[in-house]
């Protein structure tokens, strides 16, 4: 006796689902982003807030914005609006204090190890590397490299 076989129908979509991928939709975080102040915005306060993070000395603070002291202590006395270049490098000091608070147990422990000198990948790193935009950059870099412990 022969067995029957069974005829398969199969469903012709329409025009509408030809289309469409029936799997489980991706859930993704929604970005926060950060409004980057205006020159007209960016006074003295809101850099002395950032200041206030870390121990830093108005001397070293001057020598990373590449001001002189005077400068500086004008700024606080009339609560001025810093120009966009000191801006960007506050924004960009304040993204290195911000991961080296998250690595690192305290703001003196951060400030400690900021002051010494370390060599990363042939780079000598030290608290004169703040002074400019690439050492703030491997500053960060090698933070982060210890905030996930791929530390060389």
């Amino acid at each position: 006796m022969a067995k029957k076989q069974s005829i398969k129908k199969y469903v012709v979509p329409s025009e509408e689902t030809k289309n469409t991928i029936n799997e489980p939709m991706a859930v993704y975080a929604p970005l926060s982003f950060k409004k980057i102040p205006t020159t007209a915005e960016f006074t003295y306060k809101k850099f002395q807030k950032i200041a206030d993070k870390v121990p830093f000395t108005q001397k070293e603070w001057a020598s990373i914005l590449n001001l002189s002291e005077r400068t500086l202590q004008r700024y606080a006395k009339d609560n001025s609006t810093f120009s966009a270049i000191y801006i960007d490098r506050i924004l960009h000091i304040d993204q290195l204090i911000q991961l080296g608070l998250q690595t690192f147990t305290n703001a003196t422990s951060f400030y400690n190890w900021l002051k010494k000198e370390k060599e990363v990948m042939g780079t000598k790193l030290n608290f004169e590397s703040l002074y400019t935009s690439v050492g703030i950059q491997e500053t960060i870099n090698q933070v982060g490299r210890i905030l996930h412990n791929v530390y060389t």
